[in-house]
């Protein structure tokens, strides 16, 4: 089975079989008034899954993501913050691309802004206007929505249906109130550029139309964003676009689910939301991708802390796996591919991938196989995830078995201190490889946290693993007489 991918546009899964070799992608960027939250980082780790996934089964992805760096909220939030428009997009667009870096998604091919590329935007909506489908109004000009006969297509909305809640605002000249804005009338100190019809910038819907068909031609293959955005904005799309062009514009569009905060969606609007930035504080990448790999890219996800802790608590477990074997190679024939082919060719079933992840880490835990850590290590570059940095926290480390000791002789087990020289405290204190010392006391630990195993006194163990546990060391016990450690990464 080859690629399938539900489709908005017909509301049922295709078989993905693009025009030619090069995969033509469009990725509704960030409006750039604010910071991006959780809920629009999802829509484009779905983006970077669903490029990685196309590069591995053979094609070239060309990638565009546009910014809309002027628009209404953008115009109120330079009043709010008395700072330039400019100024305020190019801070949240960095913040944006910093947190792309550290999520590892793979960067877009353009990331063209909307205010660079006015002149494309005003040629479209003379175009629109010669062909009858656009109308000037006191400096502003509307797309004629009954004069395009698919309209409604994309969100299955009839016109009588969108007739009964449409409404013409006081400050609106159109004609009829299904009708849109293509290009909107400078009031005094806003932002502005020069057009046929005056001082005035672009609607939000024909930029997107204007880039798209710019980068990537009046066709393309696929276009995402989240499901917020199949009405108005990508209805409205497909209208602007079709009509100016008379070929069909998007062949796949490709929706994923918010995520939901208390059960509203996660927006700037409500005031529900948790930024990236303090997320990636608290989490590493990793956690946060798998949190969101999870479930199914259309399905809605109710944000949790709580399930990004387990997340964290199941990466470490695949990690601490991982790194009991120290010289992976890159296998080319990992276990149960067709299996996890099979998956993400389900209209990327991450979860079900994911599983096979899983389930391939708990063999490995019973069968301690390098061929199942390479595979493991295989699947996870496929997804994006990453081999993080292993910090070995020397100086907490040393506290512990300080403190350990300490414990030790209130306990008067006079044996175990005489056990462990003091001149293992002073060489390790005094050693220039922190990383050799490092080894140094996580084996006197493990040896220790051994002994009392094999004494039965759990508690003094356990006490031992949750000390470590709380430094992100992570023990795992094969016998009485061997425990393996991972350090995760903070």
């Amino acid at each position: 089975m080859g690629l399938r991918l539900y489709n908005t546009l017909h509301r049922k899964l295709e078989d993905f079989t693009p025009d030619d070799k090069t995969v033509k992608l469009y990725s509704c960027g960030l409006t750039v008034q604010g910071q991006p939250h959780v809920g629009h980082m999802r829509a484009y780790i779905v983006r970077d899954v669903l490029v990685r996934w196309l590069e591995y089964l053979g094609y070239d992805v060309r990638v565009l993501e546009n910014f809309t760096d002027i628009d209404d909220k953008i115009i109120e939030k330079q009043k709010e913050q008395k700072k330039d428009w400019r100024l305020i997009a190019d801070d949240n667009i960095t913040a944006y691309l910093d947190a792309c870096r550290r999520l590892n998604i793979k960067p877009a091919d353009y990331y063209p802004r909307a205010s660079q590329h006015i002149e494309e935007i005003i040629a479209l909506v003379e175009q629109l206007i010669e062909k009858g489908l656009g109308y000037e109004k006191g400096g502003d000009v509307y797309f004629r929505v009954r004069k395009f006969p698919g309209y409604g297509k994309l969100s299955n909305k009839s016109i009588d249906d969108l007739m009964s809640g449409a409404r013409i605002a006081p400050t609106e000249h159109k004609d009829d109130p299904l009708d849109f804005a293509l290009w909107k009338a400078a009031k005094p100190g806003e932002p502005y550029w020069l057009s046929p019809w005056g001082k005035g910038r672009p609607g939000w819907h024909i930029e997107c139309s204007a880039m798209s068909m710019h980068y990537l031609g009046e066709t393309f293959d696929i276009h995402m964003g989240g499901e917020d955005l199949i009405f108005p904005h990508h209805e409205n799309e497909i209208a602007q676009s079709e009509a100016a062009t008379e070929k069909p514009f998007a062949r796949f569009w490709v929706h994923n689910g918010w995520v939901l905060l208390r059960g509203e969606k996660m927006a700037k609007s409500t005031g529900h939301y948790f930024l990236i930035k303090d997320l990636l504080k608290k989490y590493s990448p990793n956690m946060i991708r798998l949190y969101l790999l999870k479930t199914q890219y259309r399905t809605q996800i109710e944000f949790s802390e709580e399930r990004l802790v387990e997340a964290q608590a199941a990466f470490a477990r695949i990690m601490t796996f991982v790194h009991e074997y120290r010289d992976l190679k890159k296998t080319t024939n990992p276990l149960r591919l067709e299996e996890f082919t099979e998956a993400m060719n389900d209209d990327l079933n991450t979860p079900r991938a994911l599983g096979i992840v899983f389930e391939l880490v708990n063999q490995g835990y019973e069968k301690s196989s390098q061929d199942i850590a390479e595979s493991v290590l295989y699947y996870l570059n496929v997804l994006g995830f990453v081999e993080e940095k292993q910090e070995k926290p020397f100086g907490p480390v040393l506290r512990v078995l300080e403190d350990v000791k300490k414990k030790i002789g209130e306990e008067n087990k006079q044996d175990m201190l005489t056990d462990i020289k003091d001149s293992v405290f002073s060489c390790v204190a005094n050693m220039k490889e922190r990383d050799d010392a490092f080894e140094i006391v996580i084996t006197v630990l493990l040896n220790i946290r051994n002994r009392m195993r094999k004494e039965k006194d759990y508690e003094f163990a356990d006490y031992i693993r949750k000390r470590l546990s709380e430094l992100n060391i992570h023990i795992k016990d094969k016998d009485l007489d061997t425990s393996t450690y991972r350090v995760e990464a903070t």
